[in-house]
């Protein structure tokens, strides 16, 4: 991690990272430019390259600090004793939800370097690319699928609803209507509702 760039002011570190996460987040390694992310944190190009020398520079920072955050946010909310898949997958979006607050872009961030296909991205951050997998991995492990009625494939239930939160959230960003907590409330009311209808 970048030790200078700490000795910032909270404030300003934040602005930097939120911009670059935004920039990141919605235009990808390839078309995202240094001059976009300056405008955004309203700083200096001179202070940017200062403490990350180059895009790829900040790329790599932002995706590190991106997967200790959310890394942290989950270990601490995720009860690791806990089976049941729709409580794990709400302690899981509460983790999420809990990031976004300070970083909106984060997740949205995250999402798009799983498809990142610019090389020189790619190879700056293929040490961390399995962190956050082999958390979420561990987390999927832990859920008991015996007690879904006869027929229910488990796995594709958890895959369906991995893709409406992924589709939830998007849309609000989108719409701009992003909000941490009101999107939490609609992912646990999806989640409740199809609960509801396998355990009828």
């Amino acid at each position: 991690m970048n030790s200078k760039f700490f000795d910032l002011k909270k404030e300003k570190q934040d602005r930097m990272i939120n911009a670059s996460l935004k920039i990141f987040a919605l235009q990808g390694y390839r078309h995202a430019s240094t001059d976009d992310i300056v405008k955004e944190a309203a700083i200096s190009k001179g202070l940017l390259f200062h403490y990350f020398g180059s895009k790829l520079g900040v790329y790599t920072f932002i995706y590190d600090y991106s997967v200790r955050y959310m890394n942290l946010e989950l270990k601490s909310s995720v009860d690791s004793e806990e089976s049941d898949m729709f409580l794990l997958i709400k302690q899981t979006e509460a983790a999420r939800m809990h990031a976004m607050r300070g970083y909106p872009y984060m997740q949205q961030f995250l999402n798009r370097s799983m498809s990142e296909d610019v090389s020189e991205a790619l190879l700056a951050i293929e040490a961390k690319r399995n962190v956050l997998v082999d958390t979420y991995e561990t987390i999927c492990r832990q859920m008991d699928f015996s007690s879904l009625p006869a027929g229910t494939d488990g796995e594709k239930l958890r895959k369906m609803l991995d893709f409406t939160i992924k589709g939830l959230m998007t849309e609000r960003f989108q719409d701009a209507s992003f909000q941490p907590e009101m999107l939490y409330e609609e992912i646990c009311c999806y989640l409740d509702m199809v609960r509801q209808l396998v355990y009828r």
